[in-house]
């Protein structure tokens, strides 16, 4: 078992020594502008927004037009090498952001969000987190409990049934749900649409929202989805919303808002965005390829 207090104890003499000797903590191409602080032995963290905006390539041509490019983008771009690699720091913020994206895949939803938000939790046919990523046709099916579970707690036949799924990334519900649901609901509230009873789904897959649609007898459905995370973000959530959803029935009758995070729809416009879509699905009763905005 790896002793991760004695890590941390031979990592910090190993910076004071450094520190103590002058010697720079080289980067590849170069040094590390900053030296590191002796004593605690915490390293920069390589996923903070002011590390990855760090540019480590050298000799620039114009560094004012690299920046620009760097704000505009969450691309590895002004990454500098080591002969044919990647410099060391470049490649240690890769490590980093794979290792975020695991995370986001095999942890849970943290159970004191959804008390607060209210939501009862039922499961899909997936028995257990290792499985859920390998069996995505387990996670498009209701288990019979899970269909007790939403006949005793649900209101049947709403115009519009909205819940929320882990999908694969638990850290994006954890990150938009407090504020993409709450403006969600009050929108739909104030269009004077009648919404099912929300709930939360673990292990849940999108097809997922068929088999609720059809034994909830909703009009229309819409899930809340933690998308798979990338190496730019792990906090991506989706909307995916279909008329009259049944099972079987092929992708093209989906509706998706994607996107939607910090970095890109923030989840409150999101939410209220996604209220006035199904106001409009709702009118012109279709969804997918077939509503034309």
């Amino acid at each position: 078992m790896i002793d991760e207090k004695l890590i941390a104890k031979i990592t910090a003499e190993v910076l004071r020594r450094l520190n103590a000797a002058g010697t720079p903590i080289s980067s590849g191409t170069g040094t590390v502008s900053r030296r590191l602080q002796a004593g605690d032995g915490v390293l920069p963290d390589l996923t903070a927004p002011e590390s990855k905006a760090e540019i480590t390539l050298e000799h620039m041509v114009n560094r004012d037009l690299m920046e620009q490019m760097k704000r505009k983008t969450p691309a590895r771009i002004g990454i500098g090498s080591a002969g044919p690699r990647m410099n060391t720091r470049t490649y240690l913020t890769l490590r980093a952001d794979h290792a975020g994206a695991r995370d986001a895949v095999f942890r849970d939803v943290d159970e004191a969000l959804l008390r607060e938000m209210g939501l009862f939790t039922v499961q899909s046919l997936c028995t257990s987190r290792n499985e859920h990523p390998t069996r995505p046709d387990l996670g498009r099916q209701l288990s019979e409990d899970t269909r007790r579970e939403l006949r005793s707690k649900c209101q049947m036949n709403p115009q519009v049934q909205v819940y929320a799924a882990d999908g694969l990334s638990s850290q994006a519900v954890d990150m938009n749900l407090r504020d993409i649901l709450p403006a969600l609901m009050d929108g739909l509230q104030d269009y004077g649409i009648s919404t099912g009873t929300p709930f939360f789904m673990r292990f849940g897959r999108v097809p997922a929202m068929d088999a609720v649609s059809e034994y909830l007898g909703a009009e229309v459905t819409c899930v809340l989805l933690g998308e798979r995370p990338g190496l730019a973000t792990a906090n991506s959530m989706s909307a995916y919303i279909a008329y009259k959803a049944a099972v079987g029935m092929t992708e093209a009758r989906r509706t998706v808002v994607s996107n939607i995070h910090s970095g890109g729809i923030p989840a409150v416009e999101a939410g209220a965005h996604i209220a006035g879509l199904l106001k409009t699905i709702l009118e012109r009763k279709q969804s997918g390829v077939d509503l034309q905005l």
